[in-house]
C-alpha cells in the first residue's frame, strides 16, 4: 500500500473476532484474504485458533507445516520464516495446528506474553499492506496475542436475535484491551455475514444494527451462499473456489470497501468511544 508521495505505508493489521461461536469469522477471514489479494494487495493470513481452519481453507494442510504460529509465538521462528504462500488463494499463511493449544498453556509464564505476535509482525511490517488474524471464540491468551497486534477488529455478525447481545461483550473486550494494551486498537466496522433479506427478523436486525452503529456497519453484506458454504470441503476461500458466486463476488467488493475504509480510519480513541456508547 503506497501512498502518493511514494512512502511506503505499514501494514494495516485487522483481527476477525466475535466472541459467539459459529458466526462465519473463518469464512470471513479467508475471503477478506482472497479478495483482497484478488485487488493487488499483498496479504498475510494469520491463522490463531489451534483448530487450524483457516489454514487447511486456504489450502495449506496444516499437518504438514514444519513451523507453525505456535513457533513464532514461543520465538523459535520469525514470520518470514514460518509463513508460507498459498499459490491457489494469492496470499501468505502463518498457520496453526493442534500444537498451538499447547502455547495458551506455555505463554502463561512468559515475558510479554500477550505482545509476542505484536513483536513477531513488526519485524513483517513493510512485507505485507493487509495481515488479517483469525482468532478463537474465546477471549484466550491467543486472542489477547491477536486484539494486541491489531489496529483494529472487523466483527462479522450474523442478523440474529442474539446478535446484538454478544456485540456487547465483544465491545467491552475491546474497550478494556484498548485501555490497558493496546490504544490503537478499534473496531473497524461490523460485516453481516449469512444474510437472507426474505427473513423479516434478519432486515429488522440489520435496520437496528444500522441505527446503533451508523456508518460503522460495512455498507457490503455476505449473502447466505451455498458454493461459500462448500467452498472449505475442497480446502479453499470461496473466492477462489467459484469466483463468480454471489457470496464471492460480495466478499470481493467488502475487500475494495476494506481498501476504502483504512485510508479514512479515524483516531482510535473517539472510535472506541462511540462504539462504547453505542452498544
Amino acid at each position: 500500500m503506497h501512498d502518493r508521495g511514494g512512502d511506503i505505508l505499514m501494514a494495516k493489521i485487522f483481527c476477525v473476532a466475535n466472541q459467539k461461536g459459529g458466526v462465519g469469522k473463518t469464512t470471513t477471514t479467508v475471503n477478506l484474504a482472497a479478495g483482497l489479494a484478488k485487488i493487488g494487495q499483498r496479504v498475510l493470513m494469520v491463522d490463531l485458533d489451534p483448530q487450524g481452519n483457516a489454514t487447511m481453507g486456504s489450502g495449506v494442510d496444516k499437518r504438514s507445516l514444519e513451523l507453525t504460529v505456535y513457533d513464532v509465538l514461543l520465538e523459535s521462528a520469525s514470520v518470514r520464516e514460518a509463513a508460507v504462500l498459498s499459490e491457489k488463494c494469492g496470499y501468505w499463511v502463518l498457520g496453526a495446528n493442534r500444537e498451538l493449544a499447547g502455547a495458551e498453556v506455555e505463554l502463561v509464564a512468559l515475558d510479554h506474553r500477550e505482545k509476542r505476535l505484536k513483536a513477531a509482525l513488526a519485524e513483517v511490517d513493510a512485507d505485507y499492506d493487509f495481515v488479517l488474524i483469525d482468532c478463537p471464540p474465546s477471549l484466550s491468551m491467543l486472542t489477547l496475542n491477536g486484539l494486541c497486534s491489531a489496529h483494529g477488529v472487523v466483527v462479522p455478525m450474523q442478523c440474529e436475535y442474539f446478535a446484538l447481545e454478544g456485540l456487547t461483550d465483544l465491545v467491552n473486550t475491546i474497550k478494556q484491551v484498548h485501555a490497558n494494551l493496546n490504544t490503537d486498537l478499534q473496531i473497524i466496522g461490523l460485516l453481516r455475514v449469512m444474510f437472507d433479506p426474505r427473513i423479516t427478523l434478519q432486515q429488522q436486525v440489520s435496520d437496528q444494527l444500522k441505527g446503533h452503529f451508523g456508518e460503522k456497519v460495512f455498507n457490503s453484506v455476505i449473502p447466505r451462499n451455498v458454493r461459500l458454504a462448500e467452498a472449505p470441503s475442497y480446502g479453499l476461500p470461496g473466492v477462489v473456489f467459484d469466483p463468480a458466486a454471489k457470496g464471492s463476488q460480495a466478499f470481493v467488493e467488502f475487500a475494495q470497501e476494506m481498501v476504502d475504509r483504512v485510508q479514512n480510519m479515524p483516531a482510535a480513541a473517539t472510535s472506541i468511544a462511540k462504539m462504547a456508547s453505542s452498544a
